[in-house]
């Protein structure tokens, strides 16, 4: 289905006018939301929990501000989805995100927090990029401003590529402070491409759901299929029962089960 068809099954089914509010609408003239609801119902439905993401939770306080009553009617999220593989929720530390790299854009930023989650033997959620409604800088350039690139869904192939590119930058600058300090190397992301156990979460409540758990070199060459995607990154010793469920999303000849079954 393509946008306008949902739009219109959604106003057969509400009985009511349906907006779509991309992201300038929900970022930038969140006004249009809220404003209205002084003076009737208005329903923000988003995709997920409604109060993980900061934007949403920005919106709920302008409105209360504005003098609307608000209610939050919580969602299906990945952060509690993210359970089904076998890992323990309260064995998560801070989730990150991972944007999509450009030629001269390579942020190294979300390495801290891997690191600090693995030194508390804490798994670490990747919520992977998404780019909707993106500019298009070509047109842009000859004054046409409302011509956008197709939608891009970062898939679990590029974010493990996208890390493994972030721990070798990272490296390299060590490296050039090494020749002037001579400092010893340390960790600074808090993973091995070649042997951390990473679980991929593809397309979860749907019944085409994928999950497949190997370490982020193996999960390279497996093809999970349609978005959304999300990466786990485990974190030190697993707890017995987290194991035992992993066993059975584990690739056959996987490093991570020759390592367990020795």
């Amino acid at each position: 289905d393509d946008g306008s068809s949902i739009v219109q099954r959604l106003e057969a089914l509400y009985g009511r006018t349906v907006v779509v509010a991309d992201r300038t609408m929900v970022e930038s003239d969140a006004e249009q939301i809220y404003e209205p609801a002084l003076e009737g119902n208005v329903a923000m439905l988003v995709v997920g929990d409604p109060v993980c993401a900061t934007t949403h939770t920005d919106i709920l306080l302008r409105a209360k501000q504005h003098g609307c009553q608000v209610r939050v009617i919580h969602n299906a999220s990945i952060m509690g989805a993210a359970g089904s593989c076998g890992l323990q929720l309260y064995n998560f530390g801070q989730t990150i995100s991972i944007p999509f790299y450009e030629p001269q854009w390579k942020p190294t930023s979300f390495c801290p927090k891997i690191l600090y989650n693995t030194q508390g033997n804490m798994h670490t959620l990747c919520l992977l990029d998404i780019k909707v409604k993106e500019p298009d800088l070509h047109a842009m350039m000859k004054g046409r401003t409302n011509v956008f690139l197709p939608p891009r869904f970062m898939t679990i192939n590029q974010a493990c590529q996208q890390l493994i590119e972030a721990k070798q930058l990272l490296l390299l600058q060590q490296q050039q402070q090494q020749q002037q300090n001579e400092n010893e190397e340390i960790d600074l992301v808090g993973y091995d491409p070649a042997t951390t156990l990473c679980v991929g979460l593809a397309r979860l409540g749907q019944k085409s759901q994928q999950i497949v758990a190997g370490t982020m070199e193996e999960l390279l060459h497996v093809d999970f299929g349609k978005p959304l995607h999300s990466l786990i990154i485990c974190g030190g010793e697993l707890h017995d029962i987290e194991l035992q469920v992993l066993q059975e999303y584990t690739l056959p000849n996987s490093k991570f089960r020759l390592v367990q079954n020795h």
